[in-house]
This record gives C-alpha cells, sequence and structure tokens, in this order.
C-alpha cells in the first residue's frame, strides 16, 4: 500500500505540474500572467512545508545541531547544483552563439528539468516513508512550485523552435523521472532508514533555497501595484494553507 501511495502521488504531482505547460500551449498569455501569481503561492507552501512540516519531523527523528547541519548543507548543495548548471547553459550559449545557433540549450534545458523531477520524485517518497501527512503536504508544496516551472520550460523550449507536440512530449518524458526517483528511494528504505532525518533536513534546505533564491526574487521584480498585493497575499496564503493541513491531518 505504500508504494502504491508513492506512485500515485508522484504521478498525481508530475501531472499537476505538467498542466500550467499543456495550458500555455493553447493560451499563452493567460497563462504567463497567471505565473507570476502561482509563483507567489509555491514560495509560501515551500516556505510552511519547511517550517511547518519537515523540520518539526526531522527534530523529533534527531539531535538539533544535526538537523540544521544538513539542512545548511541541503542549501549549499543545491547552490552548487544550480551554479554548475547555470554555467553549462552560460557556456552552451556561447558556443552557439559563435557558431550562430543556440541548439545546445535544449538538451541543458531538458537534463535540468528531468534531474529536478528526479529529485521531486525522491522528495515525495521520502516524506511517505516518514509519514503519510507528511507525504501529502510534501506533495503539494512540491506540485505548486513545479507548474511555473514548468510553463518557464515549455515557454523556452517553444521559443527555441520545437513543435507543440514535441515540448509536451519531451516533458512528459522528463516528469516520469519522478517516478524512477521514487522508485528508487522507495526499494533503498531498508538501507537508508536511519538516514531519514538527513532527508528531511536536505529537503527542508531544498524547499528554503528553492523559495528564498528563486521564487522569492522573482515576485520583488513585478512593479505593478495590484500585482504586488495580490502576489504578497498569495505568498501567506500558500504558507497559512500549510500551517492548517499539518495541523488538519496530524
Amino acid at each position: 500500500m505504500l508504494l502504491f501511495y508513492i506512485l500515485f502521488f508522484t504521478f498525481l504531482g508530475s501531472i499537476i505540474s505538467l498542466i500550467g505547460g499543456i495550458i500555455l500551449l493553447f493560451k499563452r498569455d493567460l497563462t504567463l500572467k497567471i505565473s507570476h501569481l502561482l509563483i507567489s503561492f509555491a514560495a509560501g507552501t515551500l516556505l510552511g512545508t519547511a517550517f511547518f512540516d519537515l523540520l518539526p519531523e526531522a527534530l523529533d527523528l534527531s539531535e538539533k545541531s544535526t538537523v540544521f547541519s544538513w539542512t545548511l548543507l541541503g542549501m549549499l548543495t543545491f547552490f552548487v547544483l544550480e551554479r554548475f548548471i547555470h554555467w553549462f547553459h552560460y557556456h552552451s550559449e556561447e558556443q552557439g552563439t559563435e557558431h550562430g545557433k543556440a541548439e545546445p540549450t535544449i538538451p541543458l534545458i531538458v537534463f535540468g528539468d528531468t534531474l529536478h523531477n528526479f529529485i521531486d520524485g525522491v522528495v515525495i517518497a521520502a516524506t511517505f516513508l516518514v509519514s503519510f501527512p507528511l507525504g501529502v503536504i510534501t506533495t503539494m508544496a512540491v506540485a505548486a512550485h513545479e507548474i511555473p516551472q514548468e510553463i518557464g520550460d515549455f515557454a523556452i523550449l517553444l521559443q527555441k523552435g520545437l513543435s507543440r507536440k514535441k515540448v509536451l512530449i519531451i516533458n512528459l518524458l522528463s516528469s516520469a523521472s519522478a517516478l524512477i526517483g521514487a522508485l528508487l528511494m522507495f526499494f533503498m528504505r531498508d538501507s537508508i532508514e536511519s538516514t531519514l532525518p538527513i532527508a528531511l533536513s536536505i529537503t527542508a534546505g531544498f524547499f528554503i533555497y528553492i523559495a528564498s533564491s528563486d521564487l522569492i526574487p522573482e515576485i520583488h521584480h513585478e512593479k505593478r501595484k495590484g500585482f504586488a498585493f495580490y502576489e504578497t497575499m498569495l505568498l501567506f496564503l500558500g504558507v497559512i494553507l500549510v500551517w492548517f493541513l499539518v495541523g488538519a491531518l496530524e
């Protein structure tokens, strides 16, 4: 039954995250406008999940110093990983410009998205190994931040000249890596059971980093007063929703 829950919610999270990109294929202007609001909500859910659910669960299973050390290491690890991907992205674009094309960036975009989805699957499975409520809340947070991420990926690939059909197929295949990550974590559960507090701490660091480094700076770029107000409210709504769900499900 546990494997069913892990696969079902991983699949559900992947499908939900693709919805924004699929809508983009047909309603570009509307989708891009909504994506700014979704980024705010996603930032709130990630922060709420990290501080109200993941860290408390990790602290119940391990010492404070261990939890906070691994949380910081998680943030630093994803910073280095992101810099690594950005460096190759910049390097490939330079090469593409020299040769009159920027095609090398397409495999890099797909690789980055596939790796991201794989990590999402590992994260979802790891939290379900701790508790069902934690898994559900984490799935919601992952899906929330993946929707604007997928919209961005769809938009870039379309801009590169790929057809709608190719973009959809590429993203569907990329999303399948989440199931691979989830299965890997499930079948390794016996050997890594003692390290679950570490996995939760690293996941919290991942969520905090994504929210504070990628999403919140994006929110600050919005200068229109009306949108800025709604974005702020949606960020708080994301935090409050997670706080409510943690209390209701546990």
